[in-house]
């Protein structure tokens, strides 16, 4: 998306600085109890790059995406965001640095509109104080003239503008994880982080949200982190995979490197047989 109606794009516009997303993850270790969801896990993520992270259930997906956007702190380790520790930084610090985030189980305003819900997630990146909004002065104008700008590209962007003003919770699921991206791109976010996001999608929906998010990483520049079981879907977008199992790294690598891998194989027949299930309810199934 390089222009909106004739104007240039608020999100493919953005200079190089505010698009710089460099994560560090460093021997991050989380866990619950006696049991070990994470284990010294090193993770890099460069701007622009797409990076998946895959492994059978309860690997310890989910458990480090909670840790890189601040739900769970690591007893050990520490993250690093544009040369920044957010280790222990609340989530709402994280989302201020610039990373949003999905989910595998959807969390949108069920009783409020499409639209309602996406210009509520830019509550965060208003830049006018209380003072001149009170009085509504030019430079608040100017900003309420932008929310509603992004929010319109967003819209665009995603084909959702014919249920614009329908209540989320009459929505398909598959709809709804669509809007669900939608609110995570109102917060203008650095890094994306995606938690399934074509879990109990049909066909139609996972190959419109593909395109989607290629569009995002080719066209915008988007950093991105992706958790998802569809493997097909993962190894078609993915410059870049990390293999967990039982909390571990096993492999990392490029799509074809990681379809080659040995371990990753034996490791995904293993987890038939049920391997995991103990990390994976400490976890929530990630």
């Amino acid at each position: 998306m390089k222009t909106y109606r004739g104007e240039p794009s608020i999100f493919a516009s953005r200079p190089p600085q505010e698009r710089q997303a460099e994560l560090v993850v460093e021997r991050l270790t989380l866990r619950f109890g006696g049991i070990t969801a994470v284990h010294r896990v090193d993770l890099k993520v460069s701007t622009g790059e797409l990076v998946s992270v895959i492994g059978p259930n309860g690997a310890g997906k989910t458990s480090l995406l909670n840790c890189i956007t601040g739900y769970y702190k690591a007893q050990e380790g520490r993250i690093l965001f544009n040369g920044k520790d957010i280790s222990n930084l609340h989530t709402h610090r994280h989302i201020r640095h610039g990373i949003g985030r999905t989910f595998q189980n959807i969390e949108l305003f069920p009783g409020m509109t499409v639209l309602a819900n996406l210009l509520l997630a830019r509550h965060l990146h208003c830049r006018y104080g209380l003072a001149s909004a009170a009085c509504f002065s030019p430079k608040a104008r100017n900003e309420e003239i932008r929310q509603r700008r992004l929010i319109e590209e967003i819209i665009d962007f995603l084909e959702i503008q014919a249920i614009r003003k329908k209540l989320v919770g009459s929505l398909p699921y598959g709809m709804r994880k669509r809007v669900e991206l939608g609110r995570a791109l109102a917060l203008e976010p650095r890094l994306l982080v995606l938690d399934e996001p074509f879990a109990g999608m049909n066909l139609e929906e996972k190959e419109d949200m593909v395109r989607f998010l290629l569009e995002l990483s080719e066209s915008w520049g988007q950093t991105m982190i992706l958790v998802e079981h569809d493997m097909s879907i993962v190894m078609s977008i993915s410059k870049r995979i990390m293999v967990l199992n039982f909390g571990e790294k096993l492999a990392e690598g490029t799509p074809d490197e990681i379809q080659a891998d040995p371990e990753v194989i034996r490791a995904y027949l293993g987890d038939r047989d049920g391997a995991g299930d103990d990390a994976s309810k400490a976890e929530g199934g990630g």
